[in-house]
């Protein structure tokens, strides 16, 4: 909080020409631990237009946070004879493993779909980067399949009223994180927006990592995959055959 006054005083004072954002998060780390259950992140700040006068009537505020982006594959499954099988699929180079978007408006409200699509504005504008060469009409029916799965697990979130503005200065939107967050470094990016124009924007990153046990087994697996792969088939073919002797005494 005193970063965000001091960087206001020192914008009214050399009388900037342009707008300028102050974002800030109210956590910088999240931990993962035994029994997470998610966690509420505040992203927050203030904004002042070149005359260092209020500027909220003026501007709508729009705050996206994404987390690491990985390649996936998206299969569908298909009905045969009876039984569910895998069909047609479809690969992304850089799906994000979290995104989520609030705004003080609808986004349709705010910025034009081409204005959108830049900045990654709302769920159908999230930049997959498909692989191969596929149909349009299949590459949107994918794309829309792999938003709607994340989004059932509250991995893509979108709120339209997700943002408010105090004072016509200050600014705040509170986003989930749900227990299946992925770990890795997240960016939050807040957009200051005026007759269709993003006109000001700053970034700020969030990192989400594991502790305690979890980490020491996320570390294993991540440096020696081959041997927690045998490690995790040896335990699981232990705990049957130990099962099924408990078992046959009764």
């Amino acid at each position: 909080m005193k970063r965000l006054f001091a960087l206001l005083s020192l914008f009214m004072l050399v009388g900037a020409t342009d707008p300028i954002l102050v974002p800030e998060v109210s956590q910088h780390e999240v931990e993962v631990r035994q029994g997470f259950v998610g966690t509420d992140l505040l992203l927050y700040g203030a904004i002042l237009d070149p005359q260092g006068i209020r500027a909220g009537r003026d501007y709508d505020i729009v705050v996206v946070l994404k987390g690491p982006t990985r390649a996936i594959r998206v299969l569908e499954k298909q009905r045969f004879g009876g039984i569910w099988v895998n069909g047609a699929s479809s690969e992304f180079r850089s799906a994000p493993g979290y995104y989520a978007v609030a705004s003080s408006r609808p986004i349709k409200d705010i910025v034009d779909n081409r204005m959108a699509a830049i900045y990654e504005m709302g769920l159908p504008f999230i930049q997959l980067s498909p692989i191969g060469a596929i149909d349009p009409a299949e590459q949107e029916r994918f794309s829309s399949g792999l938003v709607g799965e994340m989004a059932k697990d509250n991995l893509y979130q979108e709120d339209s009223q997700g943002v408010t503005i105090s004072g016509q200065v200050l600014y705040q939107a509170h986003i989930r994180l749900p227990s299946s967050v992925p770990t890795g470094i997240y960016t939050a990016e807040t957009l200051a927006v005026r007759d269709g124009r993003v006109v000001a924007s700053a970034m700020a990153h969030v990192e989400v990592k594991k502790r305690g046990f979890e980490r020491v087994i996320a570390d294993f697996a991540a440096k020696w995959g081959l041997v927690y792969g045998f490690l995790a088939v040896a335990i699981a073919v232990g705990m049957g055959l130990g099962a099924g002797r408990l078992f046959s005494r009764f």
